[in-house]
C-alpha cells in the first residue's frame, strides 16, 4: 500500500463517486498528509458508516457534510434590482465606491445596505460599506483585517502634563508599541484567548497560534497607529462621569494581525469555490451559515475579533503601567466585522467593512487623521444606516497618489502647524490624504451624537 491516499482508496472503502471524495482528499491533504495512510483510512471508514456523528468535526465535518447533505455549487447571478439602501454624504463619495455598493445590493442574499460618508473603493464591499445578508457571511465583506478596531483610554491626568513632558511620552510610545511585520515585544505575555477551543479544534487556527502569540500587543502597518492626545469632553451629561474639560488620552487603531489575514485568505478561497459569481463581483462570494465552512468561518472570525481586542488591551495596559495611572474610561469598537442583528424583524448578518456600530446609546470613537481631531460619539440607532456610522474620515487620495502629490516637507509642515510629533509614518499616510473629518461628521448627524473630541499630539506608526 502506497503512502499517498488516493480517490480509489476511498472508493474501495465504499465512498460514493461524487464530490465527497474530492472533499475528503482536500481535507486530508490540507490537515493530515503527514499521518499514516492506514490510520486515515480507518477514520474515513467510520465517517462513511456514521457521518452524522462527525458533523462539526474540525477535520471530518466537511466530509460528513458531503456525505449527508452536500453543498450545492452553482453559478449565482445578480438580481436585476437593488435591495433598499441609504448613502450619507453622497457628494463626497467617489463613484467607484457607490458602484461597488450597487453591485452588492443585487446579491441574492442581500437584504439592505448603506454607505457611510467616509466611504471609498475597496475589495468586495467598499470601505465604509454596510450590507445585511440572509444567513450568509461574505469574508471580503468583513475584510482582510478582521476585527480592526479603535480603542480610546482616557486618564484623569490634566493635558498640561503632556505638554510639559513630550519627550517622556514619546519614549513610552517608542518603547511599548510595536508595528509592522518585523517588530515584536521582547517580553511576551500570555493571554486567556490562547486557551480557547478554536486554537485546538480548527486546523488553520491551530497552525496560526504561534504567530498570534508572537504578535500579541503589536499593531499592523499602513494606517494603524497608537497616539497620545488631548481628550476634550464637551457634553455635560456623559457616561464617563467626567466633568467638561481636557484630559490625556491614548488612542489605538489596529486589527487581528497575521491571524486575521490568514483566516480571511483561507475562507475567501473556500467561498469563491463554493459560490461562483460573475467576475466583477467574485470578491463578494459568501459562505452559507448552514454549512461546515460557514460555521467554521464564523467561529474563526469571532476569535480574530477577540484577539484584536486582546492586542489593544495589551497595548493600553503596557502604557498605563508606564504612566502609573489607571484609565477612567475605555471606549472601543470593531469596524471590520459581521454581527447577527435584527433587520426588519428578521435575523440577518450585518457586515460593517470600515464602519462603526452605532446602535442607540452605543459609544464609539471616529478618528480624523494624525493632525485632525477624532470624535467620541453616542449612536442614535438609525435603522436606515443599519445602526452604523463612519469609522474615520476616509481616504481622499490613494497611497499611490499621495506619493505622487505630496513630499516629506509637506507632511512636516502640516505636523508643525498642528503641533504634532510623528514617530514613523510615511507620505502615504499624510494628513492631506484624508477627507475633512468635520464634513464627514456633519454628514452623519442623524447617525451619532458627539460627546467629545480626541486631538492627536504624539503619533506612533510603522516606520
Amino acid at each position: 500500500m502506497g503512502n499517498k491516499l488516493k480517490g480509489k482508496d476511498l472508493i474501495k472503502l465504499g465512498f460514493p463517486k461524487n464530490n465527497s471524495i474530492n472533499i475528503a482528499l482536500g481535507q486530508i491533504n490540507r490537515y493530515r498528509k503527514r499521518e499514516k495512510k492506514e490510520r486515515i483510512l480507518e477514520e474515513a471508514k467510520e465517517v462513511l458508516l456514521s457521518p452524522e456523528k462527525f458533523q462539526g468535526n474540525a477535520i471530518w465535518g466537511k466530509v460528513a457534510e458531503g456525505l449527508v447533505k452536500p453543498v450545492e455549487v452553482k453559478m449565482h447571478q445578480l438580481r436585476n434590482t437593488r435591495v433598499p439602501f441609504s448613502i450619507y454624504g453622497e457628494n463626497e463619495i467617489d463613484e467607484q465606491a457607490k458602484f461597488q455598493l450597487y453591485d452588492a445590493l443585487k446579491l441574492p442574499i442581500a437584504v439592505q445596505g448603506a454607505l457611510m460618508p467616509d466611504a471609498h473603493y475597496g475589495y468586495g464591499l467598499p470601505i465604509g460599506g454596510i450590507l445585511a445578508t440572509d444567513n450568509a457571511v461574505i469574508p471580503y465583506g468583513v475584510g482582510v483585517d478582521i476585527g480592526c478596531r479603535m480603542c480610546l483610554t482616557i486618564y484623569p491626568i490634566p493635558i498640561s502634563y503632556l505638554k510639559g513632558k513630550v519627550h517622556q511620552y514619546e519614549n513610552i510610545l517608542k518603547n511599548h508599541t510595536k508595528f509592522g511585520m518585523r517588530e515584536t515585544h521582547d517580553k511576551k505575555q500570555d493571554h486567556e484567548i490562547f486557551y480557547r477551543n478554536e486554537f485546538k479544534d480548527i486546523p488553520i487556527i491551530k497552525r496560526l497560534k504561534d504567530k498570534a502569540f508572537k504578535q500579541l500587543g503589536t499593531s499592523g502597518g499602513g494606517n494603524h497607529f497608537v497616539e497620545f492626545g488631548s481628550v476634550l469632553i464637551t457634553e455635560e451629561k456623559n457616561e464617563f462621569g467626567l466633568n467638561i474639560g481636557e484630559y490625556i488620552g491614548v488612542l489605538s487603531h489596529s486589527g487581528s494581525r497575521g491571524l486575521g489575514a490568514n483566516i480571511a485568505k483561507n475562507y475567501t478561497y473556500l467561498a469563491t469555490k463554493q459560490c461562483p459569481l460573475p467576475k466583477n463581483v467574485q470578491h463578494l462570494a459568501w459562505l452559507d451559515l448552514n454549512t461546515h465552512d460557514g460555521q467554521e468561518y464564523w467561529l474563526a472570525m469571532n476569535l480574530a475579533g477577540d484577539y484584536a481586542k486582546a492586542c489593544h488591551d495589551n497595548i493600553h495596559n503596557r502604557i498605563s503601567k508606564e504612566l502609573g495611572a489607571k484609565p477612567v474610561v475605555k471606549i472601543e469598537n470593531h469596524h471590520n466585522f459581521a454581527w447577527k442583528e435584527t433587520v426588519n424583524n428578521k435575523e440577518c448578518i450585518v457586515h460593517r467593512k470600515g464602519a462603526t456600530p452605532a446602535k442607540k446609546g452605543e459609544l464609539g470613537i471616529i478618528p480624523g487623521s494624525m493632525t485632525a481631531p477624532g470624535f467620541i460619539v453616542r449612536g442614535l440607532g438609525n435603522a436606515n444606516s443599519l445602526q452604523s456610522a463612519s469609522h474615520g474620515a476616509g481616504r481622499k487620495y490613494s497611497r499611490k497618489m499621495c506619493k505622487e502629490k505630496f513630499t516629506t516637507s509637506d507632511v512636516k509642515h502640516q505636523l508643525k502647524m498642528n503641533d504634532v510629533t510623528l514617530i514613523g509614518g510615511g507620505i502615504d499616510e499624510a494628513p492631506m490624504a484624508y477627507k475633512d473629518i468635520k464634513k464627514v461628521m456633519k454628514n452623519q448627524q442623524e447617525l451619532v451624537q458627539v460627546l467629545g473630541t480626541f486631538t492627536p499630539k504624539i503619533v506612533r506608526m510603522d516606520r
